[in-house]
């Protein structure tokens, strides 16, 4: 198994269901009060901040050189949307209407924050020991 493996699933398996949780907050509780712009504007920041501690403890567990980092973030990036395609399905949306989904305002917004969570393994400096 690559070296990278392991530290990607350990990286994405904590934070999806933290932002799945946010992210029922926001459509039930957030959006219908400001809007679905506004409202993803609001939860992208705390799911990268969440994201960023989580990548530091896996990287304080499995460091990685810049390379690795980047694989890290790209297969857990991969999973992310994965995760998300498997879940949009389950609540009875179409893949079309997923992919359609991300091309509205929010949408875009929403996959940067998600490109930003695949990044930010090798963004972050890696934790000394």
């Amino acid at each position: 198994m690559s070296p990278f493996v392991k530290p990607a699933l350990t990286y994405v398996l904590p934070v999806f269901p933290l932002a799945f949780c946010l992210g029922a907050l926001r459509v039930t509780l957030v959006e219908p009060r400001i809007g679905p712009l506004a409202a993803v504007a609001l939860e992208v920041p705390v799911v990268l901040a969440l994201s960023w501690l989580v990548a530091g403890a896996v990287l304080s567990r499995w460091p990685q050189d810049l390379s690795s980092r980047l694989a890290m973030g790209a297969l857990a990036f991969l999973v992310l949307m994965a995760l998300e395609l498997a879940t949009a399905l389950a609540f009875g949306q179409s893949a079309a209407s997923f992919l359609a989904a991300m091309a509205t305002p929010a949408g875009l917004l929403g996959l940067a924050g998600q490109v930003g969570f695949g990044l930010i393994p090798a963004l972050r400096p890696q934790p000394r020991g």
